[in-house]
């Protein structure tokens, strides 16, 4: 509802752009990835056959609901341009992962194995960016 002026000079910092971005999606009532589908994603990424995994990874992807997709093909199509560009701006995919995964995917309720669950975030973002053309094409 705010109406925002990105020619204003608060919006030069990427830092400050990135921030605002991970919060738009940390403030959804529900996240990206939506609640119901963060254990079967977690099992998916567990596969140890890559194929297999990339397969199960596409078919869940396929399954979400339409804006929760649409939404996600373009943040992952744009992630992977800034992964493509790693030697200028130090973001692999391994890094995307660890700062949106636990943003995109999350559990309902927080349980003791955040530390596990925060693993397999980054891991199912990671594979997501690195295989897109499998997961979304």
């Amino acid at each position: 509802e705010e109406k925002l002026n990105l020619d204003d000079s608060q919006w030069e910092d990427i830092h400050v752009v990135t921030g605002a971005l991970k919060m738009f999606f940390r403030e959804l009532p529900e996240p990206l990835f939506p609640y119901s589908s963060f254990e079967q994603f977690v099992e998916a990424i567990k596969i140890q056959d890559n194929a297999t995994r990339i397969k199960c990874i596409r078919n869940l992807v396929k399954k979400l609901p339409r804006p929760n997709y649409d939404t996600m093909k373009i943040l992952f199509e744009h992630l992977q341009k800034i992964a493509a560009k790693e030697s200028v701006n130090l973001m692999s995919t391994q890094s995307l992962g660890i700062v949106f995964g636990p943003t995109l995917l999350r559990p309902e309720k927080e349980t003791g194995n955040m530390a596990v669950h925060m693993l397999y975030q980054n891991q199912i973002v990671e594979l997501m960016l690195s295989e897109y053309s499998k997961i979304f094409g």
